[in-house]
């Protein structure tokens, strides 16, 4: 499971032309699912997310959670995150999971991260969206669950 998290001023998504979603201070996070992500993936990515200190403090440090700042998220749907790029020039997605394993699994995660605190909005699983955004910062994070079974060395 990958997770591309951006910090935002506001952000919104809209279908055919109508928004379908907003929010104000907080993040936006696509999410892609992989075929092989197991409970224990979407764990490490709504725990690393919720906890990620990535709002500044007072002395101008990043030192306080999306929780902590009583931020907003935008949960978007993002299979392309699990794109390979190494051969030719049109990506493949075979990484990541079919679109009626991958619509289970995104309103899971959206719900365990509503379980967490936060105030959650999404786009529309599988519809083509326009995102739009005002990134503060900017910040943008790839978390990766994949990266638990890594060492840090």
């Amino acid at each position: 499971m990958r997770a591309l998290l951006q910090r935002v001023r506001n952000a919104s998504v809209a279908v055919e032309g109508e928004q379908v979603a907003a929010i104000g201070y907080g993040i936006l996070v696509f999410l892609a699912i992989a075929q092989d992500d197991q409970p224990v993936d979407a764990d490490y990515i709504v725990e690393k997310v919720v906890g990620l200190r990535v709002f500044s403090d007072d002395a101008g440090r990043f030192d306080r959670s999306v929780l902590d700042v009583n931020g907003e998220m935008l949960l978007v749907s993002q299979f392309t995150l699990y794109a390979d790029t190494r051969r030719g020039r049109r990506p493949s997605f075979t990484e990541a999971a079919a679109p009626e394993v991958a619509a289970i699994q995104f309103a899971q995660v959206t719900e365990r991260f509503r379980a967490a605190g936060l105030k959650v909005v999404t786009g529309r699983f599988q519809e083509r969206m326009h995102v739009s955004l005002v990134n503060d910062g900017p910040v943008t994070i790839l978390i990766d669950s994949a990266d638990r079974r890594r060492p840090r060395h």
